[in-house]
């Protein structure tokens, strides 16, 4: 916007670089470029400022496929006036010379007119394809459309307006109707993630088989080396018994044959012994028992003496007195 600065009947104007200015008196272009100052007469002066820099503006619309799904399309279309002076001609540029303001709202007009050629371009577009082909291919396409057709409009090159860029930031459907395309592409790649988790389970309880499968086969192998260790011990139980049992009965014979010797020895040294006393005559034995007797007895408080024995010791003293004794062999003690 112009910046007017007024000194009682004049004015003076200071214009921005990006700002063309135009200046009429008496219905004649008095001045006209960018970035101009100068005095004037608000009261005669009529003035016009049009914009050089470059614009953008937001366009939407919505359109039908071919198979009558709605589609709708946003997106940015930048634009610029190329021609200053034509623009005026045809759109109110002109601007108050007390504020400096637009009268009009002449931006507004250019990207009225702008959206509507890029809207029957994107209309006729969506209309030659079904939605599914729409949505395939993408804002491509559309976009070239667009901007071969705001680039080949005459309204808009009779007007001094030149787009300079054209971006589509959505191709979409209807709500509804793209929760419906999505559902294939969803129950496809769910299918896929239960295979997935089917496989993932399959695999865990293959695992958790091989696992079971090894314990087995560990356990099976225990038990045959816990078979083999059992026999061994069973072996060595069973030799070392046997060794005992031998040396036990080694040790029985030694004992037995010890006792058997002694036994003899005894046996032989008795024989010897009663073989001194076989030839010996009744009386020196009875002597003799009556000597071993004497020698173990203390002391006798009562003797009884029968009639018959009393007659026996008499023949038999009366035997030894007929014939000599002989001489008795030493008693081994």
């Amino acid at each position: 916007m112009a910046n007017i600065t007024t000194y009682g009947p004049l004015a003076l104007l200071r214009a921005d670089p990006s700002q063309h200015v135009l200046r009429f008196a008496k219905g004649k272009l008095r001045a006209s470029g960018r970035g101009l100052v100068f005095w004037f007469a608000p009261a005669t002066a009529s003035l016009a400022e049009v914009p050089l820099d470059d614009r953008e503006m937001t366009f939407f619309t919505k359109g039908r496929s071919a198979d009558f799904q709605d589609v709708s399309v946003q997106g940015m279309i930048g634009w610029h006036v190329a021609a200053p002076e034509q623009a005026a001609d045809r759109i109110d540029f002109t601007i108050d010379p007390r504020t400096g303001k637009w009268n009009a709202r002449p931006v507004e007009s250019i990207e009225t007119r702008i959206s509507g050629i890029a809207g029957q371009a994107a209309l006729e577009y969506l209309a030659t394809a079904p939605v599914r082909a729409l949505l395939d291919a993408g804002v491509d396409p559309l976009r070239d459309v667009i901007g071969a057709a705001l680039a080949d409009n005459p309204g808009l090159a009779q007007i001094g307006v030149e787009v300079v860029s054209v971006r589509l930031a959505n191709l979409a459907p209807t709500s509804e109707l793209e929760r419906a395309l999505q559902t294939p592409t969803f129950e496809a790649l769910q299918q896929k993630a239960d295979e997935a988790t089917f496989a993932r389970r399959a695999l865990a309880v293959e695992k958790e088989r091989a696992i079971a499968e090894n314990e087995l086969a560990t356990k099976v192998e225990l038990a045959k080396r816990q078979k083999v260790l059992i026999a061994e011990e069973a072996d060595n139980a069973r030799a070392e018994a046997r060794g005992e049992a031998e040396a036990a009965m080694i040790a029985a014979e030694g004992d037995a044959a010890r006792i058997r010797e002694v036994e003899m020895a005894k046996a032989e040294a008795e024989q010897a012994h009663m073989a001194v006393y076989r030839d010996l005559p009744p009386q020196v034995l009875l002597g003799l028992a009556a000597r071993e007797f004497a020698a173990k007895v203390e002391g006798i408080e009562q003797l009884n003496i029968a009639p018959d024995m009393l007659a026996e010791m008499a023949r038999v003293f009366a035997g030894a007195r007929a014939a000599p004794a002989p001489i008795a062999p030493p008693v081994e003690g």
